[in-house]
């Protein structure tokens, strides 16, 4: 150990402290100098054998794998869970197999429908511990391998098993929702409220407590969705029932009762508040906090009637509480010594129960002996008459709890064929209290097996790691608590001894007590006498040692109510209560039989049938069942912590913590994962994390595993440390500790390196600044001393000459140039004026000789014209003559031509009718046809359709089929062919609901049909943009409103289609590429992950980037181009996806807090940057998809922003506007350091945020609504095309459509 090193030394009050060594230790010294963490330096005495366990380095602290830890040790466990619960606000931990749930006496967002959805088939690494994680985890394996599966939930009264229970079944009942009508689902969940009020109560340690084991078989089809329910209960406390202990509660049923009195179908009952009932009064707490009996007597009779329980079945079960609650209002008064009477209190229970009041009196008093020579009737004493009353109510209750629960799988059974099963075992864990009894006895008991079995299947899990690595297998040593099973079940165990005391009459506590002594005492090491007691026995259990106080053992076992008053029971007329008592009677449910599992390994049968009777020998035979249906199944273990007895939110008492982690197995995981190698890294996980150890030479192989294999035997120099397996490296514990020093000194290292270069450069750029001010300052200052009378005299005069010189110059220089300018222009005026007096010149003479011409062309033509006119008006009279002829003939012909052209109208009209009739029957029989997949022709595809086509030509070409049966004015033909145009596209996007370019296509087509009706409507509003052409073409007969309105909803539908198709074909990339992704080369954020791995650290090569989303999206916008979707259309399209994107983006990074570092917020702006940049490239800045990514873009900023002053605290008030309050702590609470020179987040300054927060008025969900729809709206867009314009492609072999 060296110096700076941290370790931890045992603590009283926190049970461990961390310390850190201020001087070398030397191998055999005795002391350790340490300094703790409030300053004081300690010397500390150590034996040099054991020296205290070394703290992991903080970049390891609040991992969500305990096995993540280098040290594994009792106090890093210890000190990770309290990290992440009281710092973190995390309830759940891994450890290896174990999921560790942490109360939190609070409720948190984190089990909405939207959680579930993003725990739905994820794999158990990917994501934050949780209990989805664990039912998801069961649920896929049941569907991969077929095989069964357990869920073993278990941990102290108050520690939140049934909440836990609760939350897995609930999962499953979500993502295996059947088809069916039958709501099974619902019928599984409703089952838990009505157990809960007949099971569970309030106690010191818990509101709502349960009482009893229950092993719930969740059914499953081939198709893995529910088709049922069995549930099996254990060991019900019916001790509760006549006696509870100060501020605790009999079960809730007996309260709701109470509280529901008054209600008129209750008033038969005779009920009162809680307070007039000796059952429900005596712990002098009749109400919870928070609860509302009525009110949970409502949900309780709801959920009683969503079973299929009716009002006759409810009326009898609360007619049997409420007589309980009046048999424990029955007074009985002593008379003498060992005479009792009853009063008259009885009736009303007699009468509840349809009773004969006179015998019940009489045997509730006396007791019946019979010998082998005569009956004798012995009056009991008030004691013993007492207890005969509690023992009656508890048998009723008992009974009525059983019935209750067979009446509830009654309801929950199937008629199909079981192919597998999820069992969730909610069962109460080991207990040790002031005061053990026989309940603790057969509680400890069962957790004594449930342990072996958890044992046996960590040591298996871990020996098939190694084979499956192909590392050596070397036995590990680990507890078997196999000695302490025989000691209570064996042969002359203490139940076999429990059960032969029983059946003696006179047997005692005492004598039972004695037996025990006599056999085991100073023979078993697990049995002890207690120094100061004659009463007790203690038993060494796996968690801690337990002492049992024998006081009735032998009552409790035996369960036993006098002969006479059961005799009584059976005569009753209420055939519920006859029922109960009768001798065999018939098992309900067929569950028993109907499930059949076999052992992985054989299982010890229950001895002695004679003894099965009694209460130990039901539980260990029920025991028995259930550890052969757990052995038959793959198991999965949830582990409920208690983090303190007060019940305060996030409150974290380290010895009652250490206390249930070593009760529950989770300690002796860690001792067996810590023999071997507890620490295991994928070798990419391994190259990504230490790539900065490694050499240049290395870096350029190409082969990773060889590459991690000479970095390690390069970096630790014993080979035993490490194993290579196929997939994965092993490591001692410790040693990824050391690797993690090396990584730290070398980044520091580099750190000091960068920050000599820049401090340098900012040295000497500070330098030469200060250089140029002097050299300045020096030149002003020698410049000053220089300044003199005669050199300024001198000065001026020199100025003086320069300006005559200088002005001479200029106006010498002037003149010349003057001189020469005038002497240019005269040469060149005169040249210009030569040219122009040619031109004219020339001019003049071409002018003269086309006017001789002129004339002598004139003086022909006057000749030519003369002759000409002679010979026409010789033409012109003969012509005169001909046109009176013809006109004659013309009269004649006109009037035989009117007479022809009235029958060639008739032969029209009959031959446009019959065309018009040939051709809509030829379309209708198209449309009809068997393949729908167009309204044209079978082989019409989307592609081959908008290929150097007018956008939506199909929707062109029915609009004018429509127009023409208004042409014809001929509605049944207009309404049959609207019909077949809706049915049509509805049964193309039935069949291709997953075709993204066909529904792409039909939406375009259905908006631009949509449009073409409202644009030849006839109506003002659509008629503004179109041409006189256009107009003309309109609707004349028809007001087409109707179908516009059903043609708008189905476009509404197809886009909602559209919109699914997308989502579904780009979600399974957004979480690998937005999130996991690295596009910033170089910036990793991987740490170790322990037993859970994550499916992102194997190399594949497949996996999703940013680069997949991108070209997803950008098919996307081609194809929505090409089938011409209108531009408002497709933003609309686009800033939905965006929302979907950033929506699970952010929903995983709150569930991963793996992912949520600096490095990575970095990672998820560039990505951010590279979604902008293709908006822009694609021109849809204007479609506001960049503002839905904006709680994303927040979220980043988080987490790369500082996290420490009070300025800091507001900057992320005022800038994260777009996150919730709970999602901004949610980020800062799961805020995670990559490396040793990050700090984690104070929480103080979390309680500062929050404190500023507190007035935001915002929705306390945590999670974004994926499935949310931003509302369509359909633009009026005027097609431009006219229709006399557009021409049908031969393509279509639409030859039998003619142009009217």
């Amino acid at each position: 150990m060296k110096i700076y090193n941290r370790v931890w030394i045992p603590d009283n009050e926190e049970v461990w402290q961390s310390a850190e060594i201020t001087k070398d230790y030397r191998t055999g010294e005795r002391v350790l100098h340490l300094r703790l963490e409030d300053g004081t330096e300690l010397a500390y005495s150590v034996d040099p054998t054991a020296l205290p366990p070394l703290r992991n380095p903080d970049i390891l602290v609040g991992e969500n794998d305990l096995t993540a830890l280098s040290y594994l040790h009792d106090p890093a466990v210890l000190h990770n869970l309290k990290v992440r619960f009281v710092e973190s606000k995390l309830i759940y931990t891994y450890s290896g197999i174990i999921l560790v749930a942490m109360n939190p006496y609070k409720q948190l967002p984190i089990y909405g429908d939207a959680i579930i959805h993003a725990y739905s088939g994820q794999n158990m690494g990917d994501m934050d511990p949780h209990i989805f994680a664990v039912a998801e985890e069961a649920y896929k394996q049941m569907a991969r391998n077929n095989k069964n599966q357990s869920i073993i939930v278990s941990g102290e009264s108050g520690a939140g098993k049934t909440v836990s229970a609760r939350y897995a079944m609930r999962y499953f009942a979500m993502v295996s929702k059947s088809s069916s009508n039958a709501h099974v689902e619902d019928k599984v969940l409703a089952s838990n409220p009505i157990t809960e009020a007949v099971g569970n109560a309030k106690t010191t340690r818990n509101d709502n407590s349960s009482r009893f084991g229950k092993y719930t078989e969740i059914s499953f089809d081939r198709r893995h969705q529910i088709i049922g329910a069995n549930m099996r209960t254990y060991l019900l406390e019916k001790s509760r029932v006549v006696f509870q202990s100060e501020n605790e509660r009999n079960y809730h049923i007996f309260y709701q009762l109470c509280a529901s009195a008054l209600q008129p179908e209750f008033k038969p009952l005779k009920l009162g508040s809680a307070e007039e009932f000796n059952y429900t009064r005596m712990g002098g707490s009749t109400v919870i906090e928070g609860v509302d009996d009525r009110a949970d007597m409502m949900e309780t009779r709801k959920t009683f009637t969503l079973l299929g329980l009716k009002e006759d079945f409810q009326m009898d079960v609360f007619k049997l509480l409420a007589a309980i609650l009046h048999l424990g209002n029955v007074q009985i008064m002593a008379v003498g010594d060992d005479r009792s009477l009853i009063n008259k209190h009885l009736d009303i229970f007699c009468e509840l129960l349809d009773l004969d009041s006179e015998p019940m009196a009489q045997w509730l008093c006396q007791r019946k002996i019979i010998t082998s020579s005569e009956t004798v009737i012995k009056p009991m004493t008030k004691l013993q008459a007492l207890n005969a009353r509690d023992a009656l109510a508890k048998k009723i209750y008992s009974h009525l709890f059983d019935y209750i629960v067979e009446r509830i799988n009654q309801a929950l059974q199937f008629t199909g064929k079981q192919h597998t099963f999820i069992g969730v075992l909610d069962i109460y864990g080991f207990e040790t209290f002031d005061v053990n009894s026989f309940e603790q006895f057969c509680i400890n008991y069962a957790n004594e097996k449930l342990q072996q079995q958890f044992n046996l299947h960590v040591f298996k899990l871990e020996q098939e790691e190694y084979m499956k690595e192909d590392i050596p297998w070397t036995l590990i040593d680990f507890y078997d608590n196999q000695p302490a099973i025989d000691l209570i079940e064996a042969k002359m165990g203490i139940l076999e001894l429990l059960d032969e005391e029983c059946l003696l009459p006179q047997g005692t506590d005492e004598n039972w007590l004695q037996k025990l002594y006599n056999n085991f005492i100073n023979k078993n090491p697990l049995f002890q006498k207690p120094r100061m007691s004659n009463t007790s026995f203690i038993i060494q259990h796996f968690a801690d040692k337990v002492e049992y106080k024998c006081e009735g053992f032998l009552e409790k076992n035996r369960d036993t109510v006098y002969e006479v008053l059961i005799e009584i029971l059976k005569s009753s007329k209420f055939h519920l209560c006859a029922d109960f008592f009768k001798d065999n009677p018939a098992p309900i449910s067929r569950f028993g039989s109907a499930i059949k599992v076999k052992p992985a390994r054989p299982v010890v049968k229950a001895p002695n049938k004679q003894f099965r009777t009694t209460v130990g020998n039901k539980f260990r035979s029920s025991l028995y069942l259930l550890m052969e249906t757990l052995n038959a199944t793959t198991p999965h273990y949830v582990r409920c912590i208690k983090p303190n007895d007060e019940k305060m939110p996030f409150e974290f008492d380290s010895k009652r913590v250490a206390q249930q982690l070593r009760a529950c197995g989770v300690l002796e995981t860690i001792r067996i994962s810590a023999q071997s190698y507890p620490s295991r890294w994928t070798y990419i996980e391994f190259f990504s994390r230490y790539s900065i150890l490694m050499t240049q030479h290395e870096l350029s192989l190409s082969d990773k595993k060889k590459v991690c294999r000479t970095v390690l035997q390069r970096l630790i120099q014993d080979p035993n440390q490490y194993q290579f397996g196929r997939t994965k490296i092993f490591f001692r514990a410790g040693q990824v500790a050391y690797l993690e020093k090396l990584r730290s000194d070398k980044l520091r290292q580099a750190c000091i390196m960068i920050q000599k270069n820049v401090r340098g450069w900012l040295q000497r750029k500070k330098f030469l600044r200060v250089r140029q001010a002097t050299i300045m300052i020096q030149q002003y200052f020698r410049g000053q001393q220089a300044i003199t009378a005669t050199a300024l005299k001198q000065t001026w005069a020199a100025i003086v000459i320069q300006k005559y010189c200088r002005g001479y110059l200029v106006r010498k220089l002037c003149q010349l140039i003057h001189v020469a300018a005038v002497t240019i222009q005269a040469y060149t005026r005169g040249f210009l004026a030569r040219k122009k007096y040619r031109k004219v010149q020339h001019f003049l003479c071409v002018i003269l000789r086309k006017h001789q011409e002129f004339f002598f062309f004139n003086r022909v033509l006057e000749s030519h014209f003369q002759s000409q006119k002679d010979i026409y008006e010789k033409e012109i009279e003969a012509l005169n003559f001909k046109v009176e002829h013809l006109s004659q003939e013309i009269n004649h012909l006109q009037k035989l031509f009117r007479k022809e052209n009235d029958i060639n109208d008739s032969i029209r009209l009959e031959v446009s009718r019959l065309t018009s009739e040939n051709m809509m029957g030829s379309l209708c029989f198209l449309i009809n046809c068997d393949c729908p997949t167009t309204l044209f022709y079978a082989d019409l595809k989307p592609r081959g359709v908008v290929v150097n086509m007018i956008p939506g030509l199909p929707a062109h070409i029915l609009f004018m089929c429509v127009r023409y049966a208004d042409y014809l004015n001929d509605a049944d033909m207009l309404k049959s062919f609207m019909n077949i145009i809706i049915n049509g596209i509805k049964q193309v996007i039935k069949e291709h609901i997953e075709d993204f370019e066909m529904v792409s296509f039909w939406l375009s087509n259905t908006y631009y049909f949509l449009n073409s009706l409202k644009q030849y409507s006839g109506e003002e509003e659509f008629m503004k943009h179109n041409t006189p052409r256009q107009n003309k073409n309109c609707l004349k007969h028809f007001d087409l409103s109707e179908y516009r309105q059903i043609l708008s909803d189905l476009a509404i539908h197809i886009y909602h289609q559209f919109i699914i198709v997308m989502e579904n074909n780009i979600q399974p990339m957004i979480v690998p590429g937005m999130l996991e992704y690295e596009s910033l080369q170089g910036i990793s954020g991987l740490k170790p992950t322990g037993f859970r791995k994550r499916s992102s650290s194997i190399d594949d090569t497949d996996a999703y980037t940013m680069t997949s989303i991108l070209q997803q999206l950008s098919y996307f916008y081609s194809t929505m181009c090409q089938n011409g979707l209108d531009s408002e259309l497709l933003k609309q399209a686009v800033k939905q996806l965006f929302f979907l994107i950033g929506a699970v983006t952010l929903n995983s990074l709150f569930l991963r807090k793996d992912m949520c570092s600096c490095r990575k917020g970095m990672q998820i702006r560039c990505n951010i940057s590279y979604l902008e940049e293709w908006l822009k490239e694609k021109n849809l800045q204007n479609s506001t998809a960049k503002e839905t990514l904006e709680p994303l873009s927040q979220a980043a900023w988080l987490l790369q922003v500082n996290k420490i002053t009070d300025d800091d605290a507001k900057e992320i008030c005022e800038c994260c506007t777009s996150l919730s309050t709970v999602q901004i702590v949610k980020i800062l609470n799961s805020y995670t350091p990559i490396d040793d020179f990050e700090k984690r987040v104070a929480p103080s300054f979390v309680r500062k945020v929050q404190a500023m927060l507190n007035n935001r008025e915002d929705m306390p969900q945590l999670m974004l609504d994926t499935k949310y729809l931003f509302q369509v709206t359909f633009p009026f867009t005027p097609s431009p095309y006219a229709l006399e314009t557009i021409q049908i492609p031969s393509s279509f072999k639409l030859g039998f459509l003619t142009r009217v």
